[in-house]
């Protein structure tokens, strides 16, 4: 799974991690494009149609595991641009993101292991997981509050829940029956 870190997605992460062995904290297409997009402007006029272009050859790019050179690049074209220092901070901050999070860009192996490389799959999982249920009008939630009706719902939206079940029952006898007596094992009634 491609998560973008942001905390409604780490809560979806997180629940999702028992269920998907392949999860992975990488950052997901949407926010890349979302800071190529930002860059561009530093380089281009708004409206000038090479600024699809040059997101569309760096976004290819970093899909293909050239995330740090797109950001030497974005670096070395504002040094050759001499932007003014306005755009030359955006710039920066553009390549730096990348920089960071080299290790989390790693579209190769992501599509090699057939994990889904999309926001749009995201976003709409955490409005039904979390949103949904938790941004309703009035509500206040503690943080355990907010943790446990999203295990529950994430445990639901994978169809475990009959699983969970009999594990929850399990743990809820061992814990008020058994650890009670000698041996944990109940008495027989006669």
């Amino acid at each position: 799974m491609i998560t973008n870190g942001t905390v409604s997605v780490r809560l979806l992460h997180h629940h999702r991690r028992v269920r998907s062995r392949h999860a992975q904290d990488h950052d997901f297409a949407g926010a890349l494009l979302e800071y190529l997009w930002g860059a561009v402007w530093c380089f281009f006029a708004e409206g000038d149609p090479a600024a699809q272009a040059w997101v569309h050859d760096r976004a290819l790019a970093v899909l293909g595991g050239k995330a740090r050179e797109v950001a030497i690049g974005i670096r070395r074209r504002a040094t050759t641009a001499r932007l003014n220092k306005q755009k030359r901070i955006k710039a920066d901050a553009y390549a730096k993101y990348l920089t960071n999070k080299v290790k989390y860009l790693n579209y190769p192996k992501a599509l090699a292991e057939g994990w889904p490389v999309a926001s749009g799959i995201i976003e709409g999982t955490c409005r039904y997981l979390v949103a949904d249920r938790l941004d309703i009008t009035g509500a206040r939630w503690s943080v355990n509050g907010a943790e446990a009706v999203l295990k529950l719902r994430a445990v639901r939206a994978n169809d475990d829940f009959a699983d969970y079940w009999k594990f929850h029952l399990n743990n809820e006898r061992h814990r008020v029956h058994e650890t009670r007596y000698a041996d944990e094992t109940i008495p027989i009634a006669a």
